[in-house]
């Protein structure tokens, strides 16, 4: 066969293959845009953020197992040192298997009818959560994988409980507190994280939301939710369960100085992912929350050492860790709104406040708040919540707040009289909620299985009396 006759042959093939997969070839450049416009409206989480909100997930819970065990269990006689630890290790065993079966749940779906006050059953068991389903940022469009957010949010729930045992340290039953906090988290803690933090995300921002979030108020990381709600049920139990036998006619001082300064720095590492990690993202806002929970905390311990030195002429290091301690309070609703000049102000600011409540309030009303779960986290909370109303304004440093209606979601600022009032009025739900709420169920908890050990148990030790074990053994 000539050249020319292949040629011509070939011509011929290629002529009927084109027009055989000519609808083959427009239906590939059509369908290609379609998939890659399919692609591109999937939201893909970023490694980046999925990463860093996985790490503050493990940060929380350097928080309470070990930070919060040993800054109390330091704070406590030695006879009741283990007692302190079992209470907070099993509390974060027991809310962490609640939150999975209906917390989650009853804190972040829609409730319906009951949406201002609490969410359904809708995602009961983890009910439609799996590897693919996602949780939306504070950013239109930016998601992580619900599973992350689902673990996140449960240490918050797993902390925010331990937190109140302070209060009453070394005279509730240890079965008390174990069914006080299933009653707790189940009719205080969802229905307060649902009311503050329940909303549609920036995609559907119009959508219902819990009420304290539909009044306009801000809750960064959990100034009411955790700090304010766990004071407040610290107080109502100090307050019912009754003072410790021998207070204020024996000495009760802390055994373990040593200790407790490893729990507070245990707390303050934690922190970050506790604040930086409600931002949801690794963004420069985390960045800001980040170096908040850094300056509040430093200015709160410095203040908190002036006072001593001027009231007492000592700085101790109780005052150090507590000043620690309620810095890292304060700056917890502000940490993501506040300036960073802002946050430090807070922190000089709180320190004497709580240091008055410690030292002045707690013994003029004669109350026995052990570890000054209220007059640290409660008035901590309520100063750093109503607080985070002036400092957000950009005019003094804050970083406004974002409105979702505008076409850039840009930041703006109401005035501070309306944001105050926005957060005076949360602060007045989680107090009333928190403190009717609490003292029901400690009538309940009392009616079942009784709140306080007996007066020899409580003389023994509740280590021994309540665990059959010592913290320490003389060699």
């Amino acid at each position: 066969m000539s050249s020319f006759k292949l040629s011509t042959s070939l011509g011929r093939v290629g002529a009927t293959a084109a027009a055989l997969f000519a609808p083959v070839i427009a239906f590939a450049q059509e369908a290609a845009p379609a998939a890659v416009e399919a692609a591109a409206a999937t939201p893909v989480p970023d490694k980046g953020d999925t990463t860093w909100m996985l790490l503050s997930t493990i940060l929380v819970l350097l928080m309470t197992v070990p930070g919060l065990a040993l800054f109390y269990g330091g704070l406590v006689r030695a006879k009741n040192m283990l007692s302190v630890l079992m209470q907070v290790l099993m509390i974060t065993a027991v809310v962490m298997i609640i939150w999975v079966t209906y917390g989650y749940s009853l804190a972040f779906t829609d409730g319906g009818s009951l949406n201002s006050y609490v969410g359904g059953f809708s995602k009961m068991f983890l009910a439609g959560v799996d590897t693919t389903t996602l949780a939306e940022s504070f950013s239109k469009g930016v998601f992580i994988p619900e599973y992350v957010f689902v673990v996140f949010q449960m240490t918050f729930a797993c902390i925010t409980p331990a937190l109140i045992v302070g209060a009453f340290a070394e005279r509730i039953r240890f079965s008390a507190v174990v069914l006080f906090v299933v009653l707790w988290v189940t009719f205080v803690y969802f229905p307060i994280a649902h009311m503050v933090w329940f909303w549609g995300g920036p995609s559907a921002y119009t959508a219902p939301t819990g009420l304290i979030f539909s009044f306009g108020a801000i809750d960064f990381a959990g100034g009411t939710v955790v700090h304010i709600n766990a004071g407040i049920a610290g107080l109502v139990g100090a307050i019912l369960l009754g003072k410790r036998t021998g207070y204020k006619k024996e000495i009760m001082a802390p055994h373990s100085m040593t200790l407790t300064m490893v729990g507070a720095s245990l707390l303050w590492v934690g922190w970050f992912g506790f604040n930086a990690g409600s931002n949801l993202e690794a963004n420069a806002y985390a960045a800001l929350a980040m170096i908040n929970t850094f300056l509040a905390t430093a200015a709160a311990i410095i203040s908190w050492a002036v006072v001593e030195t001027l009231v007492r002429g000592k700085a101790s290091m109780l005052g150090g860790a507590s000043g620690a301690v309620a810095g890292l309070v304060a700056v917890t609703p502000a940490a993501g709104f506040a300036g960073p000049m802002g946050a430090i102000v807070l922190g000089l600011v709180v320190s004497p406040v709580c240091y008055f409540f410690v030292d002045v309030v707690k013994n003029k009303f004669n109350y026995d708040d052990s570890l000054d779960v209220f007059g640290i986290h409660g008035v901590g909370g309520i100063l750093g919540a109503i607080g985070t109303g002036i400092l957000v304004n950009p005019a003094l440093g804050g970083a406004g707040i974002v409105d979702y209606s505008t076409a850039d979601f840009a930041a703006g600022y109401a005035g501070t009289a309306t944001q105050v009032w926005a957060q005076l009025k949360g602060v007045l739900v989680t107090v009333v909620w928190s403190g009717i709420g609490s003292a029901i169920l400690y009538k309940v908890v009392d009616a079942i299985v009784g709140l306080r050990v007996s007066v020899e148990a409580e003389r023994e030790g509740l280590d021994l009396s309540s665990h059959g074990e010592a913290a320490y053994h003389a060699s």
